[in-house]
C-alpha cells in the first residue's frame, strides 16, 4: 500500500533520496507564465510519495536541493513542461533529467499512445484514474482523491524507466535518448522565451 505524505512550503530536511527520484508537478493550468506552480510530487521508488504544496512567498530550499542535486536523477513524464515550470516559478534548472515520454517515443514507435496512463497500462498492467487532472490544485487543503492522483503520477516512474531502458537498449537508442534528456533544460529555457511558437527548429 503506497504511503502519501503532504507538506506545505517545503520538503523536510531529513528526507533523503538515493540515486533516482520520480518528480511531477501540478499547476493552475498549462500556461507557463500565467498559471502558478501549486504542487511538486516526489516518489522514492519504494511506494512512498511526498507532496509539497508550493506557497506564495515561501522559499523551499530543501526541495530545491533535491531537484538540483547532480547525483540524483530526476525521472519525469513529459519533463519539458515540468522543468520549464519549475525554472519559471522556483528559479532553478532541474538536472539531471530522464523523461519517460521521450523514451517511449524513441523506442515504442509502433504506437502513438505515449501518455502516462497508456504507458502504465501497456508496460506495467496498471490502470490509472485521471479524473482529478483538472481539479483545483491551488486549494489550501488537498482532498484524498487529489492526493492519490498526485501520488500515482510518481509511484510508477521508476518501474517505467526500467522497462523503457530495456527497450531503448534493444533498439540501440540509449545514447540518443540521453542526448534528448540533456537538452531538456535548454528546451525549457526556449519555451519560457516563447520560442515554442514559432519553434526555431522548424523550417
Amino acid at each position: 500500500m503506497p504511503k502519501i505524505y503532504v507538506y506545505k512550503g517545503d520538503l523536510p530536511e531529513n528526507i533523503r533520496f538515493d540515486t533516482m527520484v520520480a518528480v511531477d508537478t501540478e499547476t493552475m493550468g498549462l500556461n507557463l507564465h500565467r498559471d502558478r506552480l501549486c504542487l511538486v510530487q516526489l516518489g522514492d521508488g519504494h511506494q512512498n510519495a511526498y507532496l509539497v504544496q508550493i506557497q506564495k512567498g515561501v522559499d523551499c530550499p530543501h526541495l530545491k536541493r533535491v531537484l538540483t542535486d547532480p547525483n540524483i536523477l530526476k525521472i519525469f513524464h513529459f519533463a519539458r513542461f515540468d522543468v520549464a515550470k519549475i525554472l519559471n516559478d522556483l528559479g532553478i534548472l532541474v538536472a539531471p533529467v530522464y523523461c519517460t515520454k521521450i523514451a517511449s517515443k524513441l523506442c515504442r514507435t509502433s504506437t502513438s499512445n505515449h501518455g502516462l496512463k497508456s504507458l502504465c497500462s501497456d508496460l506495467l498492467g496498471v490502470q490509472l484514474c485521471k479524473e482529478q487532472q483538472t481539479s483545483d490544485w491551488g486549494a489550501e487543503f488537498l482532498t484524498s482523491d487529489q492526493q492519490k492522483y498526485a501520488a500515482n503520477d510518481v509511484l510508477y516512474l521508476h518501474d517505467l524507466k526500467e522497462k523503457l531502458d530495456a527497450l531503448l537498449k534493444r533498439e540501440g537508442r540509449e545514447e540518443l535518448a540521453k542526448a534528448c534528456f540533456d537538452f531538456l533544460g535548454t528546451r525549457a529555457q526556449l519555451d519560457l522565451l516563447s520560442f515554442d511558437e514559432p519553434d526555431i527548429f522548424e523550417h
